[in-house]
């Protein structure tokens, strides 16, 4: 069991606590981004849900088949997460090497996108009608994959064969892309928790039930009191896993009825081999989340380059504004323009500009108009961090700045003035499907008026 995830202790303890029978009915998987905790808590659904005394890998029994292809009715999952890239990653592993590991690991892929599409929790939703054509074109094409020669060794010589290969593999990820972008939302609703509550009553259909709620840190504040019940009240046979990289964004009365498993970061030698040995590629200086990430239709480079254009524009505006209102400009404002407007104009964006219409239009050709919803949190991420990481360079000791003896941050008003906006255009887009056009023109404004205001 858990041969699945690599060099994480994390799943010896749950190892050990399985065989000794006492396996907690609540749990949090914390820790970094492509840690294993999503691997290990889908693993933990099949171990559960085994037949067999073993739970191996390879088990043969119809529990661990289901839970192997993710379609076992006893798997209910929440939570956003970047599906995209790991799908386009699987889909290069599969076309590089034919292998049944390597048809498995797309068709997971892919279905770990497909299992937030659950019918029991999209039952009376508005966008359902929207959403499901996309659902089930993707079923259908999966289920060609799985009768198809694809995975069943080298597909061979034949040009064909092989262009059907590509065109049918290409065809589910760009699907895939589309259902991310229009179906995902950046938080967990209090909706989907009473619905996964209703099913986490409902008896199992073979050993146990497992709900896997990830990233759990952006459940809704109405929905925190909806899980705590169902964490005081747990159902028989019935198992909870939360992960998330934040445990400290979880209030202490939920932490308190958790038993946490943490996953720490892997050793670069790990990460290497997790990629050459789950998508067969070989690569050197690169953890997991970069190799994941350099499968995205734009690059993490370009989104920082793109993030420091916006914030130079931004900070360019609000010394304009101050001008105009004849006030001195505000310190961190020049100071956030000289940090960030050398690297855009490096990367290509040219100086920054006062015209909102023209920084967004940029932003947003250069960033293939953020068609798949994640990248607008990441470039939102990529954002913040210009804020922070532009004044501890600025106060350095090493630029000459007299009374500083160490980096500083932000001042708390500049910074959080920063957060509130950027995190008001991230739930804009994330949670109420505005477009992010619209988003970027309003945190432009909001962030140059507040910063001239400071």
């Amino acid at each position: 069991m858990f041969e699945n995830v690599l060099g994480q202790s994390a799943c010896d303890q749950l190892v050990l606590d399985i065989r000794a029978g006492s396996l907690a009915p609540a749990m949090l998987f914390s820790g970094p981004p492509s840690s294993g905790k999503g691997t290990a808590a889908l693993e933990l659904g099949r171990v559960i849900s085994c037949e067999a005394s073993s739970a191996a890998w390879d088990c043969a029994c119809s529990a661990c088949a289901r839970h192997r292809f993710l379609i076992s009715p006893d798997l209910l999952c929440l939570g956003n997460r970047p599906f995209c890239a790991e799908i386009s990653a699987s889909a290069g592993a599969l076309l590089r090497d034919r292998s049944s590991a390597s048809r498995i690991l797309f068709i997971r892929s892919v279905r770990k996108l497909l299992t937030r599409f659950n019918p029991v929790l999209w039952e009376d939703e508005p966008k359902a009608g929207k959403i499901f054509p996309l659902v089930n074109s993707l079923e259908e094409d999966l289920d060609e994959v799985e009768r198809s020669s694809i995975g069943q060794g080298s597909i061979g010589p034949n040009a064909t064969e092989q262009s059907s290969a590509e065109k049918l593999i290409g065809g589910i990820t760009k699907t895939a892309f589309k259902l991310e972008s229009e179906g995902m939302s950046d938080t967990i609703h209090i909706s989907q928790l009473r619905k996964a509550a209703w099913w986490s009553r409902l008896a199992p259909m073979g050993r146990g039930k497992l709900l896997i709620i990830e990233n759990a840190d952006r459940i809704q504040e109405e929905g925190r009191n909806s899980l705590l019940k169902l964490l005081e009240e747990p159902p028989p046979r019935v198992y909870l896993t939360l992960t998330t990289p934040r445990p400290g964004s979880l209030s202490a009365t939920i932490l308190s009825r958790l038993r946490v498993y943490r996953f720490g970061g892997r050793s670069a030698a790990v990460e290497e081999d997790v990629i050459r040995r789950v998508f067969r590629d070989t690569v050197k200086g690169i953890g997991i989340g970069t190799y994941l990430d350099s499968f995205l239709p734009v690059s993490a480079d370009t989104l920082e380059a793109a993030a420091a254009f916006f914030a130079a524009s931004a900070a360019y505006k609000a010394v304009l504004l101050s001008k105009k209102r004849s006030c001195p400009p505000p310190e961190e404002a020049v100071l956030l323009g000289k940090f960030c407007a050398p690297r855009a104009e490096a990367a290509g964006f040219g100086r920054p500009r006062e015209d909102s219409l023209k920084v967004v239009e940029l932003v947003l050709e250069k960033a293939e108009k953020f068609e798949i919803r994640s990248l607008f949190s990441r470039f939102i991420a990529r954002l913040l961090e210009q804020v922070s990481t532009s004044l501890r360079q600025e106060h350095s000791p090493d630029n000459g700045v007299p009374g500083n003896d160490a980096p500083t941050l932000p001042s708390p008003a500049y910074y959080e003035l920063w957060k509130q906006c950027s995190g008001k255009a991230e739930t804009a887009v994330g949670v109420y499907n505005l477009r992010p056009a619209q988003a970027l023109e309003k945190l432009f404004y909001d962030l140059a008026g507040g910063m001239a205001e400071l």
